[in-house]
């Protein structure tokens, strides 16, 4: 097939869902899931069941100031942007993303910009992992030296926009299903600047994520189009708008079926892989939330929501109304997870907890993202009520930018040289 042929096929067919309604992984795939069986944790917890930690209802009104005091600073008018991978990408207080927007002059076609961006943050989040204390990268544009979510932001950027992810020479701002099965550890080690002495965790992981996205992208043309652009997903997002409005919970629920395939060695329940899905305690006692299924099953889709939450400034800038933002979740990684053992909120009752070494699948490590979910819903009810403000008007996309992510970074450079999180968690590059 010509290059001018393969643009033209991208456009993509006539949706149908790889999970059915039916199914009994349906019931773990979406937002809705996730808060009601955290909360079963949750309760688990605050019922003294727990044998790895104990709430402390105590000290809520402490994190909340705390949290308002870190938003106060950072954003004094208030005018809170939403979590997401975009503030990354604006390190160092340069909007390169923006930037990319004028060199290659985007603005003149809105829907080729929200399919652009979409192509930068769907990889870009996926390589979002935890980069590790001891990795920086050096954006040569701009002479900054940057690290963690801000490096690995500015580092996929930069890869992007090399034109690393495209299959076509002349159009380099695309991520095609073709450039993306090929992508090394070796490509993104030279593109991250990784070596002995500034190593990344998980290298090898991203490598096999990227990979694995674009064979899922070429074999769902559905959404990403025949030639499997992922840029693809804006065209079939606003053919499901309806009055150019569409809800945060479709795009999430899109991106949980599209993509579920992507994640390596997760579990799966009759021929459907659960993602970020493990096993607790809570969800076996006979006590089950509504939609339960068998084996105790506590979903989270950390980096799903996190990139949904990524997709939202795109899709508005396009022309779409975003609605129903607050049904997703806060997001349970070492930032908002943090904030909380911190301060106090959630205490081990391990007093050696933060020396050991953890691994995602741990029932303590499971206990303590779902305790994080439901507490970031407390918090964020507690900050508005301090700032005076409606959930419409400072939705939990905005506390979780403002907000706890900032404020789990803030304590944590309070509390430990080189501002780590109060743990150790093993990670192979795709869940934290």
């Amino acid at each position: 097939m010509s290059e001018g042929a393969a643009m033209k096929a991208d456009a993509p067919s006539a949706w149908h869902t790889p999970v059915p309604p039916d199914h009994p992984a349906a019931a773990l795939l979406g937002a809705q899931a996730v808060r009601t069986r955290c909360a079963a944790v949750m309760s688990w917890v605050e019922q003294g069941r727990s044998a790895h930690f104990t709430w402390h209802a105590e000290r809520l009104a402490e994190t909340a100031r705390y949290v308002t005091e870190t938003i106060r600073l950072q954003y004094p008018d208030l005018k809170v942007p939403y979590h997401s991978r975009n503030r990354h990408f604006e390190a160092g207080g340069v909007d390169r993303w923006r930037k990319l927007v004028r060199r290659y002059e985007l603005d003149t076609d809105v829907h080729e910009r929200a399919r652009v961006a979409i192509d930068l943050v769907i990889p870009s989040v996926l390589l979002d992992a935890g980069a590790g204390a001891a990795w920086k990268y050096f954006d040569a544009a701009t002479e900054q030296t940057l690290a963690r979510s801000e490096g690995l932001g500015v580092a996929s950027l930069r890869l992007f926009e090399s034109g690393a992810m495209s299959a076509f020479a002349s159009h380099p701002l695309r991520s095609d299903a073709a450039a993306l099965q090929i992508i090394t550890a070796e490509l993104i080690a030279t593109a991250f600047q990784v070596g002995a002495d500034n190593p990344l965790v998980g290298l090898e992981g991203r490598a096999a994520l990227l990979r694995k996205l674009g064979e899922v992208a070429a074999a769902t043309p559905a959404v990403f189009g025949e030639c499997g652009r992922l840029g693809n997903l804006y065209d079939y997002l606003l053919s499901n708008a309806h009055d150019k409005r569409i809800s945060a919970a479709f795009v999430l629920d899109t991106l949980l079926r599209a993509l579920g395939p992507v994640w390596p060695g997760r579990a799966g329940l009759q021929g459907v892989s659960l993602g970020d899905c493990w096993q607790h305690p809570a969800l076996k006692d006979g006590r089950e939330p509504p939609g339960w299924v068998p084996d105790g099953w506590v979903p989270f889709h950390k980096l799903t929501q996190w990139l949904t939450y990524s997709l939202l400034e795109p899709l508005e800038q396009s022309g779409l109304q975003i609605e129903g933002l607050d049904a997703l979740t806060g997001l349970p990684e070492y930032r908002n997870g943090g904030l909380l053992l911190d301060l106090g909120l959630l205490v081990p009752r391990d007093a050696d907890f933060s020396m050991k070494t953890w691994k995602v699948d741990d029932e303590a490590i499971v206990e303590w993202r779902a305790v994080t979910v439901i507490a970031l819903d407390r918090i964020a009810d507690a900050v508005r009520a301090q700032l005076g403000l409606s959930a419409a008007e400072f939705p939990l996309a905005r506390v979780l930018e403002g907000g706890t992510w900032a404020a789990g970074r803030r304590i944590a450079v309070e509390r430990r040289p080189g501002g780590g999180p109060p743990l150790t968690l093993v990670s192979d590059g795709t869940v934290f």
